[in-house]
């Protein structure tokens, strides 16, 4: 099989049918100017020409979310000043000119009350992560999305990543055996000095309780950490014990976390999310030891994932490579040697979410190796670890069920 075989064949969609009649379109919600990961969302929707942005309500000061309207070029009529005034144009617009979905990237302290009020009106929803503040928000979200029958997806792209989907695979496989311990570790540097007293607008909020909610780091990398883990290993949590700091003097929210984890069945696992850890940039490592081998995934060189068998020498398995499992080779665009990662990751969290709302669309049973993507169920999980581990820091007893 040459190497030009490889990658996902160019005029298919999420579905694996030939290119549908038109993109799907979207709005988004924040991601203005000065916003990092509103850019990131655009580019991932962009790359595999499945849908197209037509609206939005960017950021919550009205001047500049028309600003960046008009920067990414939104017709006046669609670039609105305030995530309701979006919405209620929306609905007074005919199916034909309505958007399909919108996505949200604002501060977690919006993601409830603006994903709750597309989700009712029937509109899919993308939202980022950590979902929401509280286990009540995330319930209240489920109950909704039931009723409403909304596509729900939440952007925890690092299981969009295709190697993340071979360890997946691999471990649903058996072929590491009985998972009996996981650890996973997130340490990133940027806030081992205080620069929430600044100007930073990232630090500024992430670090803020009402905006960023009851966890800092914890809530910000901690829940990438903890849906990589389940991702990869189906594993339900039991109990966890968990200790969080503020290593940055005058700190509100922590900026370290250790949690031990305790899951059904009898395996442990320990996360770790740091962001005090000078020199480390994005480094988010997952190992899951079974009982007949290792599996070994880091972010930072996400085309690699290590296999260390019991009985035989370790193998490097390669993204793009023809002997991948079909998940895999799915999320892949291009030939093994030519590196794919971050904005790629992404798209494929979209192309799932994509995939589904075709499939409703089309009156078909969505296809669940193309419609492949965090769900709202992952979304309220991690709400939960985050709370249960802010409870266990706090408790003289320590170990928290789950």
């Amino acid at each position: 099989m040459s190497e030009h075989t490889q990658a996902r064949p160019m005029g298919m969609d999420g579905s694996g049918a030939p290119h549908a009649t038109r993109k799907l379109r979207y709005a988004m919600v924040g991601g203005g100017q000065g916003a990092f990961i509103g850019a990131v969302h655009r580019q991932a929707l962009a790359l595999d020409g499945q849908a197209e942005l037509v609206a939005g309500a960017l950021s919550s000061t009205p001047e500049r979310a028309r600003a960046s309207g008009r920067e990414l070029g939104l017709a006046d009529a669609r670039n609105h000043a305030d995530w309701q005034s979006l919405l209620d144009d929306e609905l007074r617009r005919s199916a034909d000119e309505r958007i399909d979905f919108v996505s949200i990237v604002t501060p977690n302290h919006l993601h409830h009350e603006v994903a709750r009020a597309f989700a009712e009106a029937g509109i899919h929803v993308v939202c980022d992560k950590p979902l929401v503040h509280t286990s009540e928000q995330a319930q209240d979200l489920v109950e909704t999305v039931a009723h409403s029958g909304s596509v729900f997806g939440v952007t925890y792209n690092y299981s969009g990543y295709p190697m993340v989907r071979e360890a997946r695979d691999l471990v649903a496989a058996g072929a590491i055996g009985e998972v009996r311990k996981v650890v996973v570790d997130y340490h990133q540097g940027w806030l081992a000095t205080r620069l929430e007293g600044g100007d930073n607008k990232q630090a500024g909020w992430r670090t803020d309780p009402a905006r960023s909610g009851a966890a800092g780091a914890l809530g910000d990398i901690g829940s990438h950490a903890e849906n990589l883990v389940a991702t990869v290993t189906g594993l339900e949590l039991e109990s966890l014990c968990a200790d969080l700091s503020a290593l940055v003097p005058d700190r509100r929210l922590d900026d370290d976390a250790s949690l031990l984890l305790r899951f059904k069945g009898g395996a442990r696992g320990v996360l770790v999310a740091s962001q005090i850890a000078v020199g480390c940039e994005n480094d988010l490592r997952l190992r899951v030891f079974g009982s007949t081998g290792t599996l070994d995934w880091r972010q930072e060189q996400p085309e690699v994932l290590v296999h260390a068998p019991l009985d035989g020498p370790r193998r490097l398995l390669t993204r793009g490579s023809p002997w991948l499992g079909e998940s895999a080779r799915l999320a892949t665009r291009l030939p093994s040697g030519h590196p794919e990662g971050f904005i790629e990751a992404f798209a494929n969290v979209y192309l799932g979410v994509i995939a589904h709302i075709r499939a409703l669309q089309q009156g078909v049973a969505p296809d669940p190796l193309r419609a492949d993507y965090p769900t709202l169920a992952d979304g309220a999980r991690g709400v939960r670890l985050i709370e249960k581990a802010v409870e266990s820091a706090a408790s003289a007893q320590k170990w928290t069920a789950f």
